[in-house]
């Protein structure tokens, strides 16, 4: 597998008050192409920092390189999916939301605009919901438009920050197979920050857990075969594992 993202001694601190600490200390991570790697750890661990850093939205000190570039700004080949439902333009049809930031991009010509869009809409499951306003939609179907938008700019990198967390269990098991099924479908890497150690199993191909002082703690590859239950073997040792590492960090806190 090829190395598309190396992390190499990212140190983050706000320095919002005096005696303010580093949220990431000296983190070195690669990331491979294909990968599918979930990040779990305690709140503020700086799980989100530590995406938001690769998405080019802070500053840092050390060096984030994507396929050897080094990141300073957002751009397209890193796209983000957040937790917020409301991550649409309520003025626009879902169609618009998706094409809008293709026209940022440059491309003009409609009918491309209408095929990636529709494409994309196919992908996710809502291929006929393109003219509708984003608040005709469920939390779920608005999930899935963030998604198809972030696609249809072929990024080389999906980070996800807790996408489904706000959802009901059966619409958050549906997504997860979705985005599963559209993973490799498109071979696409996938960095997703979740609180939920079952999501965690179910979804990444690797997983990882940061302690509490910004380092990371646990990363393990997670070898047991798609579709991922509860009964799956090896799942129980695995989320043992992860569970006692986390309940480590809480009682540090204490």
């Amino acid at each position: 597998m090829s190395k598309l993202l190396e992390v190499k001694k990212l140190t983050k601190n706000y320095h919002d008050a005096p005696d303010s600490r580093d949220i990431i200390k000296d983190l070195d991570l690669t990331v491979n192409q294909g990968d599918f790697l979930c990040i779990l750890g305690p709140s503020g661990c700086g799980k989100t920092t530590l995406i938001r850093c690769i998405a080019g939205f802070e500053d840092y000190e050390g060096d984030i390189l994507v396929d050897g570039v080094k990141v300073d700004k957002p751009g397209i080949d890193r796209i983000m999916v957040f937790q917020d439902f409301n991550q649409l333009f309520p003025w626009k049809t879902v169609k618009k939301n998706i094409q809008y930031p293709l026209k940022v991009n440059g491309l003009k010509d409609k009918a491309e605009l209408e095929r990636i869009a529709q494409e994309h809409l196919d992908m996710v499951g809502l291929s006929d919901k393109g003219d509708l306003y984003p608040h005709q939609l469920s939390g779920g179907m608005k999930q899935r438009v963030a998604i198809a938008k972030g696609l249809a700019l072929n990024p080389k990198i999906i980070l996800m920050d807790e996408p489904f967390a706000s959802l009901d269990a059966m619409t958050r098991n549906k997504l997860q197979a979705e985005l599963l099924r559209i993973k490799e479908k498109e071979n696409a890497t996938v960095i997703f920050i979740t609180h939920n150690i079952q999501e965690a199993l179910v979804l990444g191909n690797r997983v990882m857990l940061m302690s509490r002082r910004g380092e990371i703690k646990i990363d393990i590859e997670n070898k047991i075969p798609k579709p991922v239950t509860p009964a799956s073997e090896g799942y129980g040792q695995m989320w043992k594992m992860f569970n006692d590492a986390l309940w480590e960090e809480n009682d540090d806190n204490q």
